[in-house]
């Protein structure tokens, strides 16, 4: 073989492993990632971890409930929406979002402009390295930064760390969380519910009956034409659960009475 048939076959060689590498790149950001997968790239210590599938609801005709909320009045919000041509309830199909005690962790599944969104976080005085931006939020613990993880998978974080979005580069390993199959549900680890910290007005009255659980699961799911509200608590023994299940049931007693004297009629529970 001469020298210039060798040439030739090492420049071939060179491109087809340059072209197996963006194949492999092109691949691999435009595959699916499961919740469940998504679920190991968030930091969970000690945080509340909300899913709502944005795509669903679209579907359901739920998303126009929200028209007249606050976060649609919002100057910042529409400022946002009009520099980067991104809404929410048109461009958006999933969150997951982890709420931990000083930080919160988004995977954000739906159709962003990127290079609108970049121009956005310059305009604000941020700054961008390649794909990855950050910028101030609303006050100097509220860092925001993201990247994209895939063409339409935005990581992103909001913390004193200017760089928290990075943590989801990482997988945890771990085994896959059981995801509920329902548009919207809250994971509650059992730290926060023994705590009742950062959860709602009005619920530590079923925290203090769930500090027995092990792991606390509120979904949303289709029940007929309506979506009913469904509680999974995972105990460590038959006897925690039986009582906890007592504990649930002359609580959610008490909650209708307390709704009778205020004049109201309450739900039948599900």
């Amino acid at each position: 073989m001469n020298p210039k048939t060798r040439a030739w076959l090492l420049i071939l060689l060179i491109a087809a492993l340059c072209g197996g590498t963006v194949g492999g790149v092109i691949w691999y950001r435009s595959r699916a990632i499961s919740p469940s997968a998504m679920m190991k790239r968030l930091p969970t210590d000690d945080a509340v971890v909300l899913f709502v599938d944005f795509a669903k609801l679209r579907a359901a005709g739920l998303l126009q409930l929200l028209d007249g909320s606050k976060v649609g009045e919002d100057p910042e919000y529409q400022s946002f929406v009009r520099q980067t041509d991104f809404d929410y309830k048109q461009d958006l199909d999933t969150a997951m979002v982890a709420f931990a005690p000083k930080s919160k962790y988004m995977l954000l599944k739906g159709r962003f402009d990127w290079k609108a969104l970049k121009s956005y976080v310059l305009s604000t005085n941020g700054r961008c390295n390649n794909s990855f931006c950050k910028m101030a939020g609303s006050t100097p613990e509220k860092r925001i930064s993201f990247f994209p993880m895939q063409s339409n998978l935005m990581a992103m974080g909001v913390s004193e760390d200017d760089v928290a979005a990075l943590r989801m580069n990482a997988v945890e390993n771990r085994p896959d969380s059981e995801i509920p199959n329902a548009p919207i549900w809250l994971a509650i680890p059992p730290s926060v519910v023994k705590s009742g910290q950062n959860l709602p007005a009005g619920t530590q009255m079923f925290a203090r009956s769930l500090d027995r659980a092990q792991s606390v699961t509120l979904s949303l799911v289709q029940d007929g034409d309506a979506f009913a509200a469904k509680l999974d608590v995972t105990c460590a023994s038959a006897a925690d659960a039986s009582a906890l299940a007592g504990d649930l049931t002359n609580t959610t007693r008490l909650l209708r009475e307390m709704i009778e004297r205020e004049h109201q009629t309450p739900t039948r529970p599900t």
